[in-house]
């Protein structure tokens, strides 16, 4: 029998998963998915915002304003990139000054440091490609970038080092009470555990309802992004941001940590929980209200699009709490949940390990080694890995230059890439300007040689999404 089980391997599962590590506990966590960062986690701004815009009282401002806290830190632990680059709300001349002034406002009482209202002047000298429209601004300094995978991957694999274990293809379809906690059918199998997890994002409300009386619904909120290439990538330094409307916090431009410029989301309310299909209207969109705050926004230069869903929910806050007996909620995490991600897994483990009596252990592991990226190394260092390895000196994907040393790591850690999108989060190979065009056959011959399969078994995504059909000799 498992003391926890959690339902869900993005940001919000996985973070709750490293938590409860530190625990001694058998623990688990099961996923539908092929891999991590599937579903939610995997198509956002990778925005660290600051905290002013939630309102105050709510747990999503206190998880917020803690998570951007903790973040540093956790990067420097997992090993992960994170910039704290800041952010700025930009109020054109035609939007409604007061807004701003209760961003301000809900940042101060949300304790956010450094908050400043701008002119427009000052805004634009800040960020010079901030349009002439600008008419006042709201800086947050404590605003920051990450790379929404590598923190998804890097919280796994750190809780799979600390012995949690993961299921994936593990899709759960049922959820039954019993006298010493809950039997849980996953995958076709029943496991038993005294506690339940539920952090299944916009299918969260799925499992609430096969356990509790007071019935959820969550909405999910189609956002679409697009994504420039590297030249694009020194447009703006901060985040920008136009003043939220009804539907969040707007369509925002922004650089990446790895060097990209996005522009994105915006925000439908659809009924599919599986809507991740972009639309010309969307990215109309995205074109015509990245312009707003931001002038001469590169759109010559998208190498991609894509689109997410949010998991709203009607309360308009999160919902972390114990909802039947030993039954944990984690609902309704919308922006900002990947920022809160650490507090979210701060509290979930801490009130789970309270109920089960759960004692520390002696020893916690809480650093994570990522993937060695030569590229980043000094030569000498360079040079003396590749005399060591030499698949480091062997480029496979040249838009990024990541090398076959970089894929053979991701697929042989903890929670290792077993399909070409989990390569592709991994590593960036097939993120670059020819997205995959070059690198794909290499990338599964590599794959198909290090998992012991045929050419023809490698997926994009697991499932049915194989890569190739079938031999040319055996179909003509």
């Amino acid at each position: 029998m498992y003391d926890a089980v959690i339902i869900g391997a993005g940001v919000s599962g996985c973070a709750t998963a490293r938590e409860l590590s530190a625990y001694e506990g058998k623990f688990c966590v099961f996923e539908r998915e092929e891999d991590v960062c599937c579903g939610t986690s995997k198509a956002n701004s990778g925005i660290v915002h600051a905290g002013y815009d939630a309102v105050p009282g709510t747990l999503k401002a206190k998880l917020n304003v803690r998570g951007n806290e903790l973040m540093e830190t956790l990067a420097g632990e997992l090993d992960i990139p994170f910039v704290r680059n800041g952010s700025v709300v930009v109020c054109t001349e035609d939007q409604d000054r007061e807004k701003l002034k209760r961003l301000y406002e809900n940042g101060r009482q949300n304790k956010v440091p450094g908050l400043r209202l701008l002119t427009g002047e000052e805004a634009r000298r800040l960020e010079p490609n901030i349009t002439k429209d600008a008419a006042a601004a709201l800086y947050a300094p404590t605003g920051g970038i990450v790379c929404p995978f590598e923190l998804n991957i890097a919280l796994a694999e750190n809780a799979c080092v600390n012995g949690v274990e993961f299921k994936f293809g593990a899709e759960v379809s049922d959820i039954k009470r019993t006298e010493g906690g809950y039997e849980i059918t996953a995958g076709g199998r029943m496991y038993e555990t005294r506690a339940v997890i539920n952090a299944a994002g916009v299918y969260a409300d799925v499992f609430h309802n096969m356990v509790c009386e007071d019935l959820i619904h969550i909405t999910p909120r189609k956002g679409e992004y697009m994504l420039m290439d590297k030249p694009a990538g020194a447009h703006v330094s901060r985040t920008i941001f136009t003043v939220p409307g009804k539907y969040g916090k707007g369509v925002l431009v922004t650089p990446t940590v790895h060097g990209n410029l996005m522009a994105g989301p915006t925000a439908l309310d659809i009924e599919d929980k599986e809507g991740t299909n972009t639309t010309a209207e969307g990215l109309e969109e995205v074109r015509r209200k990245c312009a707003q705050a931001v002038a001469g926004v590169p759109l010559d230069q998208v190498i991609t699009s894509f689109a997410g869903l949010r998991a709203h929910e009607s309360g308009r806050d999160f919902i972390i709490q114990e909802s039947g007996p030993y039954f944990f909620d984690c609902a309704g995490i919308a922006s900002p949940g990947l920022t809160s991600c650490p507090a979210i897994g701060e509290m979930l483990a801490g009130m789970t390990a309270k109920r089960l009596a759960l004692h520390k252990k002696d020893r916690f592991i809480s650093r994570r080694q990522g993937i060695v990226r030569p590229g980043a190394l000094p030569e000498e260092e360079r040079n003396e890995l590749m005399r060591k390895e030499p698949a480091y000196g062997n480029i496979i994907c040249r838009c990024e230059m990541i090398t076959e040393g970089e894929i053979l790591d991701a697929v042989r850690r903890p929670v290792g890439a077993r399909t070409m999108d989990g390569v592709k989060r991994r590593t960036r190979a097939g993120m670059g300007r020819c997205q995959s065009g070059f690198c794909a056959p290499k990338v599964m011959e590599i794959l198909a040689r290090e998992l012991g399969v045929s050419l023809l078994d490698i997926t994009k995504s697991g499932g049915a999404s194989r890569m190739l059909a079938g031999r040319d000799k055996e179909e003509l």
